[in-house]
């Protein structure tokens, strides 16, 4: 049987089938033809609404959708059910990472965690496309995430805001930046003094009357004291230079409790001031009182304390001739922290800002400041107990330690001072501080000390100095630096009259005058170099130079005054041959000086020129260079000074018998006290005053010495005939107007100088 006969042989046994039994098979129905025609199970949910079903000649199958999944792929109602398959737990990495995954009915959705986006920028999408979830970078949205006072930093899928001062976000560091209400937060903030004003991100003290901040608008306001700085009832020993310095402070201090702006205060024009008056005050006289010296450390720590906070710059320095200054400022609103180290040129100090600012409330600013005195050590070098019968002397600057801190009597931690030695020795040293008018080594102890330096470790803060068991050299009092200033002053005129004289007037050339010139320019040049550079310590080569100067020029003074004696000595002992050749005297006047500046420079360069005075240093006995030879020209001197008297003795004994026995008396004493000036022998006086208590031989070879030039120009200029009459003769030149007169006047006159200078040729004195 072929094929084709299959169905014809089924359709016959369908007949067959239907006319015996009745009915159809499962899966067919009958039809009013009393056919059998197939169902179509899928018109009915067979398979549920998450399958899909495929209908087939008598039955149907049912296959899941996608998401679905039944225990078979084939499957009828009878025999299975679509399930959701959770694709979020069966493939873990579907999304890809930094993503999460969701699982929905059927499906399942991914999104990317927080900081990241999706690679095609859509909120949801299917892990199985390839996307992916990339890094976003916050802190370029806008607006920004921080806020306006906020500053984002990025990170792999986050980022932190930091707030500026004045605001925050409550520590959550991805939150926006708020303000801060401070004067909300903190009741005081504004000290008991002044009141609190909030403003975005900071606040404003406004201070009462008698309080200031110091021109900081953030800072407390703290109670002004200018009643301090009022000079005392008593003011015996209150200098004007201090009173002056109070005033300052007291002006300074009443414009504080104006509270002015920020903008109108200026703390280095104040100190600038303050350093200026104080140079006036340590140039123009010696504090040698101890009440002096507290009045001015006092008035000096009580200033620095209320300049300190209205500096403008965290660090100053300023240098004066005779102070030295560094100041340093912290502005925050928390104390400051860490190390202070402070220098001037000869001290070192070490403390911290824990120190300086204290224990107690913080008013918003701390300041430290050292203050190095020029020459104050030499005033003090009496101040200290003699107990024991040993003699101090201070080997290093005086400086005052000043902090804001208020408290500074009794100090936590120590704090160390590196002090120069002014003199190099292996002295025992001891570290003292100013206590009530004297020195006192309470609360102060060497840490260590050597030849050039000592450290000295404190509790408490003060002015300090090292004392060494030397010998003691007191300060000349005010009155000697006085008479020096005004007869150094005096003579610089005279000498340079003098100079003029004996250049200018041509009827008295001859070799005395020659000297007498020589001698008054060595003298000009030495006074005038003493007047303007003795104290211009400052450069220590331009001191070096002052110093050769002035031993080079005050040598060959003495030297011509040498050749004076000589030249002296010639013509009242030996009356006749009484020339020096010029050539002599100028070896002799400038050649030895030369000489010995050089071998003295070359021996020791570094003696030219000390800390106080530009002049040879005392150490080592370098001022023997000088010392020797002027000891050996006033012996010389000496001896001819005494030859010379007693010839003039003997000559005034001649004298006509009529003059009185006064009149010889008076004019002998005049001749002698002058020529002992002009021979330089004052200063003998001078070999004295290096002793302890030689205080009245200063004054009288300070005022000799000083004066030498103005008795140089009475001896040889007002008490010479010749000289007077050269400037009689200049005087009415210009006088007159007449020329007979003067041509009379000159031709009379010349008759005189010629018998002058024949008197001055046979060795006759003109005195």
């Amino acid at each position: 049987m072929g094929p084709k006969l299959h169905p014809l042989i089924l359709g016959l046994l369908l007949t067959l089938l239907v006319e015996t039994v009745g009915s159809c098979p499962i899966g067919f129905m009958v039809t009013q033809n009393r056919t059998c025609i197939d169902i179509d199970e899928c018109n009915d949910p067979m398979c549920g609404k998450n399958a899909n079903c495929f209908n087939t000649v008598g039955s149907y199958y049912c296959q899941c959708v996608p998401g679905f999944r039944a225990p078979t792929i084939n499957f009828t109602a009878l025999t299975g059910r679509c399930e959701d398959v959770n694709e979020c737990l069966e493939k873990s990495d579907i999304c890809g990472p930094n993503a999460k995954c969701k699982n929905t009915i059927g499906s399942h959705n991914c999104s990317c965690f927080e900081g990241y986006i999706s690679s095609n920028g859509e909120k949801y999408f299917d892990g199985t496309t390839g996307v992916t979830c990339k890094d976003e970078d916050e802190c370029s949205r806008h607006p920004p995430v921080c806020g306006r006072n906020g500053t984002c930093s990025n990170s792999p899928g986050a980022h932190t805001c930091s707030c500026d001062a004045g605001f925050t976000n409550s520590g959550h560091t991805q939150a926006p930046c708020s303000d801060i209400d401070e004067c909300t937060t903190d009741k005081t903030i504004c000290g008991k003094g002044g009141s609190c004003n909030n403003t975005p991100g900071s606040y404003v003290c406004m201070c009462n009357a008698g309080y200031s901040n110091y021109g900081n608008a953030s800072a407390q306001c703290v109670e002004l004291n200018c009643d301090q700085y009022k000079p005392p009832n008593k003011s015996e020993e209150t200098s004007p230079s201090i009173i002056d310095l109070l005033s300052l402070m007291r002006n300074n201090c009443m414009e504080l409790s104006g509270n002015k702006s920020p903008g109108q205060l200026n703390g280095e024009m104040v100190l600038e001031k303050l350093l200026t008056k104080m140079d006036d005050l340590l140039s123009g006289m010696p504090v040698e009182a101890n009440g002096k010296v507290t009045a001015l450390l006092t008035t000096v720590e009580n200033a620095i304390r209320l300049i300190g906070p209205q500096m403008k710059q965290p660090q100053t320095r300023m240098s004066t001739v005779h102070t030295e200054v560094e100041l340093l400022v912290r502005r925050d609103r928390a104390p400051p922290r860490g190390t202070v180290s402070m220098s001037t040129e000869h001290v070192k100090l070490d403390t911290d800002w824990e120190t300086a600012a204290g224990n107690g409330t913080y008013p918003g600013f701390a300041m430290a400041s050292l203050v190095s005195y020029k020459g104050l050590e030499s005033a003090t070098n009496h101040s200290f107990p003699n107990e024991t019968g040993q003699s101090f002397q201070i080997n290093s600057k005086v400086v005052s330690a000043i902090v804001s801190n208020p408290n500074t009597a009794h100090l936590g931690k120590h704090v160390n001072f590196t002090f120069s030695h002014l003199q190099s020795t292996n002295e025992s040293h001891t570290c003292v501080f100013w206590d009530a008018g004297v020195w006192s080594t309470t609360g102060c102890q060497k840490a260590e000390s050597n030849e050039t330096h000592t450290v000295c470790s404190c509790a408490h803060l003060s002015s300090f100095a090292v004392l060494m068991s030397l010998h003691e050299f007191k300060h000349d009092p005010f009155e000697l630096q006085v008479i020096t200033w005004v007869g150094l002053s005096v003579s610089l005129v005279c000498l340079l009259l003098s100079i003029a004289t004996f250049y200018f007037c041509r009827s008295i050339q001859g070799t005395r005058n020659t000297i007498h010139l020589h001698l008054c320019i060595s003298l000009f040049v030495a006074d005038l170099v003493f007047l303007a550079g003795i104290s211009s310590t400052q450069n220590k080569g331009g001191c070096a130079f002052v110093a050769g100067l002035l031993h080079f020029f005050f040598l060959a003074a003495f030297c011509w005054m040498c050749l004076e004696g000589v030249q002296l000595y010639r013509m009242v002992v030996l009356v006749f041959n009484t020339m020096f050749r010029p050539l002599y005297m100028m070896a002799v006047g400038y050649g030895i000086p030369a000489v010995i500046v050089i071998i003295s420079a070359i021996i020791n360069a570094e003696g030219y020129g000390t800390d106080r005075h530009c002049w040879l240093d005392l150490d080592k006995g370098f001022i023997w260079s000088f010392f020797g030879p002027v000891c050996i020209i006033i012996i010389i001197n000496a001896f001819f000074f005494i030859i010379t008297v007693w010839k003039l003795a003997q000559k005034f004994s001649s004298l006509n018998p009529d003059l009185s026995s006064l009149r010889k008396i008076k004019t002998f004493t005049i001749t002698a006290i002058a020529q002992l000036c002009v021979l330089g022998i004052m200063w003998i006086f001078g070999c004295f005053q290096f002793e302890e208590n030689s205080l009245a031989m200063s004054y009288i070879f300070t005022i000799l010495n000083s004066l030498q030039g103005a008795l140089v120009f009475v001896m040889h200029c007002l008490l010479s005939k010749q000289v007077r009459e050269e400037y009689a003769r200049f005087l009415s030149c210009i006088c007159t107007s007449e020329k007979k007169k003067y041509s009379e006047f000159s031709t009379n006159q010349s008759s005189g100088g010629q018998a002058s200078r024949s008197a001055n040729n046979t060795g006759e004195s003109q005195i």
